[in-house]
Formats: C-alpha cells, structure tokens, sequence
C-alpha cells in the first residue's frame, strides 16, 4: 500500500467532489473484477480482487487492506457475486471460472464458496453448475420476498463463434438451496456483456437490465411465473457485431432517472439516455475510449445528483467522472479520476473509511486502487 504522504490529492475544479488515491496492490494477473463486501463481519466493507490470470481468488481486509486468500487453485475466474444466504453476517460468494472468449472453450463452472469458521481462511468450494462462457453473476429479488436468487447471463451462446457470435444466448437462474439452473430468456442473440439489478418499478421487486449487441433490455417476472423482455434502447447504431450495448448502469438527476451505458462492445463511446415519454433518446457524451469497461453511478458529491464513473482499459488507460450540466442531462463535464494510470476493468461504490461519504475502489490488469472521497461537507 502506498504510503500517505506519496498519495495523490485529486482536487475537482468541475464538480464538487475530492478524492486521495491508495494502491491496495500493484502485483494482480490480469484483474478484472472489484467487490465491496463484508468478509469479516466487523462493519466494514473489505475488497474482493478477481484477477483471471491469477490461481487464487483474493480480499483485502479493511482498513489495514491485509491480504487473505478466498480460494486457491482457481482457473480463468471472471466473476462473482456476494450475499449472506444464512444470515451469519458473512456472505456466500458464487463464482463463475473457467472462461475464455471462445464459448466452445469456455466451461462456464459456477461454485458456492462458503467460510468455514475464519473467513480468513480459505473457502470451501460447491460446484453447481456448468453453463458455457458464463460471464456475469448477480444477486437479485426477483418476487420481493427478500429472498436472492443469483442471475447469470453468459457472454455468448455455446456454439457461437467470433467475431459476430450468432446464436441465442442463455439467461438463467439460481435459487439458493436448490441450485437448479432455470431459464430466464434465450431470446438474446450476439453477445450478453452486462447486466444491471434495479428495482425499476419501486415495488420490492427486482428486475434486470441487459447490454447486448441488441441494445439495452429490462427482464421483469410477471405474475403468472413468465418473463417479459421490454426493449429501452438499441444502442450503438452501428452494424453488427459493432452493434448495441457493452456495459449498463442506471442513475437520478434528482427525480429524474437516466441510463449510462458503454456503447459498442469494449468500445470508445459512454452514452446516457434520457426518458422520453415512453423513449429513450441517446446522447453519447464521450467517445474518446479505447476498450471501455468500467461503468458506475453513484452521488459522489452529496448534491443529489448522480456522476457517471467510466473506465476504459486500452491505450491511455484512464478513468474519469462525468457531471450533468443541466437538470436533464443533456451536457456533461468530464473529470479525470485516475488518468494515465488506471486502465479500469471494474469500479465499485462503498463508504470505505465509515465517513459517510461513497468511495471508489477500481481494478485493472496489475493494480488494485480506492480512492478516498475527501468532498467537504
């Protein structure tokens, strides 16, 4: 970890907030993924680095961010979603390895860990399923009953093959105890990059938000047990397979909510849409990326207004942080967050030092970094 008085002070002179930058590590293969989780029921979240090159799944225990070792003899892992199914304090980690972008190569396992005992200690491992190319999971309640199932959505069909990836794409299930794959959809086709959990209707229930080569999708349970798929958004507008949407995430200008997506798939654009009556209009306020990744939304700066955090992994390997200008958002400010050094896989949003003020913790190939929210009150 950095020592204090090497760390960069990041002043905003276009928004409000402030943030101090901490490497956590500097030694990852291939990091991909960054999880604010609370390992070790103490109050505080800890950070959870999947790193796809690497044989061991890791945390970083807060404030001191010692390392611990989740799992060990790990292959190709590339996600994982965090929920306390029992009620102990601790979560269970679900984990999706054995990836490659090659369905046909790409085993899709997905396990349970739980601790035994010290979460400081290694995890024991469940296998529940095997789904080619499974690439994203999430906790969601689906029925408002409190109860989470995990949804996967994989990158791609089984049998699809690059650089267009035709064929259908899985959308499934886990419901915790049983473990049985159920399906959610195959109506997606081309690739399934990323999904959103959100309570859309602010009723208790969740639903999901896809980004596909078709665009943007909200997935909503109905009443008779089915699901429907409404389309919000086609996206990029350009031919397939540069078509639709890589990454999507959902935030308020006040009352107003507005989408933010990374638009095509590993591409230059950051798009926000804006409700239109029953529409979407799209207004791409960055295009300047070169294998964006990394997309959140969070009020960083306690305005009740939502930043768009956005990342991109290919040369001049930057994150920054984009402000609407106006009530809409229409015109948005960018802000470099961590330019030139931090070519973002994966950020994440938590009170990391109990403050009361959100930070920012982002992942890259090597390096793992928070950065501190010092926005005055």
């Amino acid at each position: 970890m950095s020592p204090p008085g090497i760390l960069a002070l990041l002043s905003c002179s276009l928004m409000a907030a402030q943030f101090r930058e901490h490497t956590i590590a500097s030694d990852l293969k291939g990091g991909y993924q960054v999880v604010a989780a609370d390992l070790n029921q103490d109050g505080k979240p800890d950070l959870i680095a999947l790193a796809s090159g690497m044989k061991e799944l890791v945390w970083f225990e807060n404030p001191g961010w010692q390392r611990h070792v989740l799992a060990a003899n790990v292959a190709q892992p590339i996600n994982l979603a965090a929920w306390d199914i029992d009620g102990d304090g601790i979560p269970e980690i679900v984990l999706a390895q054995e990836f490659t972008v090659e369905p046909k190569k790409s085993a899709g396992v997905i396990s349970v860990l739980r601790h035994a005992g010290d979460p400081r200690e290694p995890w024991t491992a469940t296998e529940i399923d095997r789904l080619p190319a499974s690439h994203r999971l999430r906790w969601a309640d689906i029925d408002g009953s409190g109860k989470k199932v995990v949804i996967n959505a994989p990158l791609a069909g089984a049998n699809a093959e690059p650089p267009d990836y035709r064929g259908r794409v899985p959308l499934v299930l886990y419901r915790p105890g049983a473990w049985k794959r159920e399906l959610i959809t195959d109506d997606l086709t081309g690739v399934l990059h990323g999904i959103f959990i959100i309570d859309w209707e602010g009723n208790g229930r969740d639903e999901i938000l896809s980004a596909s080569f078709e665009g943007i999708h909200l997935f909503k349970l109905g009443a008779n047990g089915r699901w429907r798929r409404t389309e919000l958004a086609k996206g990029s507008p350009a031919p397939w397979p540069k078509s639709g949407s890589s990454d999507v995430a959902v935030g308020r200008l006040g009352r107003r909510r507005f989408l933010c997506a990374i638009e095509p798939w590993h591409a230059n654009q950051v798009a926000v849409y804006i409700e239109d009556g029953a529409a979407w209009s799209r207004h791409v306020i960055e295009n300047s990326f070169v294998d964006g990744h990394a997309l959140v939304a969070a009020d960083l700066d306690g305005d009740g207004r939502d930043e768009i955090v956005a990342g991109y992994r290919g040369g001049g390997r930057s994150v920054f942080l984009y402000s609407a200008e106006d009530e809409r958002g229409v015109r948005w400010r960018r802000q470099p967050l961590d330019e030139g050094g931090m070519g973002a896989a994966s950020c994440a949003v938590a009170d990391l030092d109990g403050d009361g003020r959100p930070d920012l913790a982002c992942i890259d190939s090597t390096k793992l970094k928070w950065y501190q929210n010092l926005t005055p009150r």
